[in-house]
């Protein structure tokens, strides 16, 4: 889909900031769900793009320009996506952070960025599609479903090597690609689960799913999908008797899961990179996105790393203005300085990152419910 097709739907899917095009130096688009029930992600993404933004600009820029941040709202759907994609292709942005779900990121890729001459980095996508077509602008921060279901798989395997295992999945690109990875994880170690379904995003009651496990004798949930039905899961399992403990990935790294799931979310575990939060030359931007009153959580700071990453390409490269310039400065002159730690691309685009740890649920200092890394 060419930016000459732009659909009338794509004019009224964007968060509004006026005009065919902006008076900027380096417009970077960061595409994600501000509104509906992952608004709390997309927060994430606009908020660490907009801080790096405006510490890359306080340094001096990128070769002496500015960088603008403009908004994309695709509500985690892949048709909004699609639109969001075509309206930054149409007002010429050429750098794009986003977008948070795989099922978005995937299409938008191939169908506009790649056709568009436009670069993706990805703060979240963790579905390995994004990075295995062989297209020249895909990248991303975080890690991949086949390294974090493995993690998952074989951590499963090892410390319940008695439970019986429910894996259930929200039947989209993300949550079904991280189940399936950590059921051949799971499985190459011997171990078979009892219980393997999918259910639809957006589902509120899990009253049969619940009554099919606890009949089943489910001690562990292994879920792959995002903290919205996870949290419904949790406390309806609680209210039901069953007494299982929910295993997920970085779908529910948002401490909304514990405001769905309430006081049943504690033992809940989730992997996930190593908190960047806790790296000691992070302690100041912590303490400025908390000074603003928004807590840098999950993927705040891998959406900070993608802008880093699209502005060390570009200071790379030499140019702003040919995003397969950059892109190729980005698989070749490696490794580059973010707030996640020095970054290396290999030639799909993929990160050479520390691998998946695992975290657990429990009321912190403050007394509420958050998820900490075992072992810090």
């Amino acid at each position: 889909m060419k930016k000459s097709l732009l659909s009338a739907v794509a004019l009224t899917a964007m968060v509004a900031f006026g005009g065919s095009a902006w008076a900027a130096d380096i417009v970077i688009g960061v595409g994600g769900p501000l509104t509906g029930p992952n608004a709390a992600f997309g927060a994430q993404l606009q908020k660490g793009a907009e801080q790096a933004a405006a510490d890359i600009n306080a340094a001096g820029g990128i070769n002496g320009e500015k960088i603008k941040i403009v908004l994309g709202d695709d509500v985690s759907d892949p048709k909004q996506g699609i639109s969001v994609a075509n309206k930054f292709a149409s007002d010429g942005v050429k750098y794009v952070v986003g977008h948070f779900n795989s099922g978005v990121s995937i299409p938008a890729s191939q169908e506009v960025y790649a056709e568009n001459g436009m670069l993706e980095v990805t703060p979240a996508a963790t579905n390995p599609t994004f990075t295995e077509r062989g297209l020249w602008n895909t990248f991303r921060t975080c890690g991949r479903d086949d390294q974090q279901g493995g993690v998952a798989g074989k951590y499963l395997a090892e410390k319940f090597a008695s439970a019986k295992v429910a894996i259930i999945d929200d039947k989209t690109p993300y949550g079904q690609g991280l189940a399936q990875e950590t059921e051949k994880a799971y499985t190459a170690a011997g171990k078979k689960a009892v219980i393997r379904e999918g259910v639809n995003v957006g589902d509120k009651d899990f009253s049969a799913l619940i009554s099919k496990m606890k009949e089943a004798g489910v001690s562990i949930i292994y879920w792959g999908g995002l903290h919205t039905e996870a949290g419904l899961i949790i406390r309806q399992a609680k209210d039901a008797g069953l007494k299982a403990t929910l295993v997920s990935g970085d779908g529910i790294v948002s401490n909304e899961l514990a405001s769905i799931a309430g006081d049943a979310v504690a033992g809940t575990l989730n992997t996930f990179g190593p908190d960047p939060t806790l790296k000691p030359e992070n302690k100041d931007l912590v303490a400025k996105f908390k000074a603003a009153g928004f807590n840098p959580e999950a993927y705040t700071l891998y959406s900070y790393a993608a802008v880093q990453v699209i502005a060390e390409g570009i200071k790379a490269a030499g140019a702003s203005d040919d995003a397969e310039v950059v892109a190729k400065a980005l698989k070749e002159k490696g490794p580059f300085k973010t707030v996640l730690g020095d970054i290396a691309f290999d030639e799909k685009g993929d990160p050479k990152l520390p691998g998946y740890v695992m975290y657990e649920w429990k009321k912190g200092p403050d007394g509420q419910y958050s998820y900490f890394q075992q072992g810090s």
